[in-house]
């Protein structure tokens, strides 16, 4: 595939691991790799700006919002931080810190990276009154009452510690060691899946609808950073030890760093030590401490410059394979997955580890009765990474790929430039047909939030669905068969009715066309405007889109000359649901932008920043996420990062506020 293809692959990838990794809190991949993927994309990007896309992956935060809880806006964005897996990258930080600050003396504050669940507090007179959850970074999931059960967060703070009248602390919701092991045994023996480390099991906890559930988890917290108005020091550290007399769980592993050996000793110290502590970390956390130092260092778009997170490397351990067995992905892809002796791991008991593809059991000449060598990258998702030649028996036998669906018995097909096999069968193999459905009903989607993932295979099981226009058919009599489920029943049913009224654009999305992301389908509906003629249009004709390339477009095709797939789009048509544009959406369309390329930056107060690009999009203008020679201005809100608005004056470009661009649209 060409190096534009290649975009449009990891961006397809890059947002289905966010969407495991921060909704369904099952990574695949991991945070190393997702990194190295990340950073292709982003190379790639900056050599092709014609592909400038606002909801690449590279141009967020993941985002871990739930649609169950109230939206809370930041009042400080929470940012993710840079990652590095190497001391030569902490001295390239070092020294950027150095030239930054233009050779002012610094300290660091060298602290533990705990996995958990990102968790800001607000207090005001010394009373919790918010939680929220990191989300995209701009908005997250206000938990305040499940919050309130976590016994270590103080509801009201220490009389006369001299906390400020109103401030924001920051940290991380954890679930120990001890309790994650007895909540998999607890689910391992109601035969229920198993949360794949304690992080996940403290996010999904803490996003429970049930705050009796959450108090029973027995969830730990320990907060980090300190913002407001009327802080007590300059120093971080120092903040943080006011703050433990104010009543807060302070890690006691904090130290101050002057030199670069220290910071190294501090990482070699707890690479070892933190195997002794009660719950999960992934890393060291680097803050220059002085806050005024850190002002004047800034911000990049998407992460603070200065700080940055050291990942620990993974643990290894030796254990025998006993058998490979087969998964099938929502796309059809088929992973080979290793069933070894059970070995204890980063905290976890590992019995299974994932092989990628058939290239990967190869490079490794892997033999059923191998001793292989397992490690936890990033402490979550074990891999074999070598093999102990010695150990070999003599009656071991290679590991052979197999040619057909696991599920259906369809012989599997391996694309060009593509590593991992696939099964064509996508209308008639059950796990691709359950994912479809998955990804028809997500947020972002179709939005029917009343019906997840464990529901799906539910219906799937006893034959309610068997493709995404059978939810249509449901009966309350059916979801109701035990006589125990009224009121589900009753939600799911008016979920899925509020659905047929979700915009032409989301339902072309949903429909899970290949490589047709959020922005692709937009790009599609506002074009054709109906389903009728984007099902009708050939490859040439999707190809005359901006920014519609020929992968894509044969794509579409094909998935409209799929006999199954038609009659699936005529059965939903039937059903009611949104098949066009509608008439407010062709009234409301202006070429009033058209031909301007325009970069959204800051904090808005009128609007938020979706539904800027929404009318930027309406009145005929292209939202981009970089700035270039070629954006026509910035749409500018207020704490608008530093970096863009340098480059924005060296190239002088302008920003445009909230009430003048209204204007332009009016």
């Amino acid at each position: 595939m060409n190096e534009t293809e290649r975009i449009i692959y990891l961006r397809q990838q890059l947002h289905e691991h966010n969407h495991n990794y921060y909704v369904l809190n099952q990574p695949t991949i991991t945070d190393q790799e997702f990194d190295m993927l990340m950073h292709e994309l982003q190379d790639l990007e900056s050599h092709h700006p014609e592909m400038a896309d606002p909801n690449s992956p590279s141009q967020r935060v993941g985002s871990d919002l739930n649609q169950n809880f109230t939206q809370v806006a930041h009042k400080y964005p929470m940012l993710s931080l840079a990652n590095t897996y190497n001391e030569q990258d902490v001295e390239e930080w070092y020294d950027s810190v150095k030239r930054g600050l233009q050779g002012e003396d610094f300290e660091v504050c060298c602290e533990m990276k705990y996995d958990g669940l990102s968790i800001s507090l607000t207090y005001v007179d010394g009373k919790l009154v918010r939680g929220v959850t990191r989300g995209d970074g701009v908005h997250g999931d206000d938990v305040t009452a499940n919050v309130k059960t976590i016994r270590c967060i103080p509801l009201v703070l220490k009389e006369g510690s001299g906390y400020p009248q109103e401030f924001e602390i920051r940290g991380e919701i954890l679930m120990p060691w001890k309790v994650f092991e007895r909540l998999n045994a607890e689910r391992e023996a109601a035969e229920e899946p198993l949360f794949a480390n304690p992080r996940n099991a403290a996010s999904g906890t803490l996003k429970s609808q049930n705050s009796k559930l959450v108090a029973s988890r027995q969830l730990d917290s320990y907060l980090y950073y300190l913002l407001g108005d009327t802080l007590p020091t300059d120093g971080h550290y120092e903040n943080l030890q006011t703050a433990a007399q104010w009543g807060f769980k302070i890690s006691q592993g904090m130290k101050k760093a002057k030199t670069l050996q220290e910071i190294y000793d501090y990482i070699s110290y707890w690479d070892t030590e933190r195997k002794n502590l009660p719950v999960a970390t992934d890393g060291i956390v680097l803050k220059v401490n002085s806050i005024r130092q850190q002002q004047a260092l800034g911000y990049t778009a998407k992460s603070p410059r200065w700080a940055i997170a050291y990942k620990f490397k993974a643990e290894r351990a030796c254990t025998r394979l006993n058998s490979v067995t087969y998964q099938v992905g929502r796309t059809g892809a088929v992973t080979p997955v290793a069933n070894m002796d059970a070995v204890q791991l980063a905290g976890t008991i590992v019995k299974r580890a994932t092989l990628n593809n058939e290239d990967f059991i190869r490079s490794f000449d892997l033999h059923i009765g191998d001793y292989v060598y397992v490690e936890k990258g990033g402490e979550i998702i074990p891999k074999i990474v070598g093999v102990a030649m010695e150990k070999r028996p003599d009656d071991a036998e290679p590991v052979k790929f197999i040619d057909r669906c696991p599920e259906c018995g369809t012989p599997l097909v391996r694309y060009e430039d593509e590593a991992a096999h696939y099964c064509p069968n996508d209308t008639g193999c059950p796990p691709q047909i359950k994912g479809r459905i998955e990804h028809f009903i997500a947020r972002r989607a179709m939005n029917i939030d009343s019906i997840g993932p464990e529901t799906v295979d539910d219906y799937y099981r006893r034959g309610l669905v068997r493709n995404i226009a059978d939810l249509y058919t449901i009966q309350k009599d059916a979801i109701n068969a035990s006589g125990t489920r009224e009121k589900s029943a009753q939600k799911v049913l008016a979920g899925i009715e509020a659905s047929k009224k979700v915009p032409f654009e989301r339902v072309v999305f949903a429909l899970g066309i290949r490589f047709v992301g959020e922005t692709s389908a937009k790009l599609l509906a506002r074009h054709f405007k109906t389903m009728e003629a984007l099902r009708n249009a050939s490859v040439e004709q999707l190809m005359e889109v901006d920014g519609i390339g020929e992968v894509i477009a044969k794509s579409v095709v094909t998935y409209f000359h799929n006999h199954v797939n038609e009659h699936i789009v005529d059965r939903l048509a039937a059903f009611r649901l949104q098949m066009g544009l509608s008439e407010e959406q062709l009234t409301e369309s202006s070429d009033k932008l058209a031909g301007k390329s325009i970069v959204i930056s800051g904090v808005f107060a009128k609007h938020s920043r979706d539904e800027y690009k929404a009318m930027i999009e309406r009145n005929g203008g292209k939202n981009v996420g970089s700035i270039s020679g070629k954006t026509s201005f910035i749409l500018a809100g207020e704490n608008m990062g530093p970096s863009k608005l340098q480059k924005a004056e060296k190239l002088g470009i302008q920003l445009v506020d909230e009430d003048t661009f209204l204007s332009m649209i009016e």
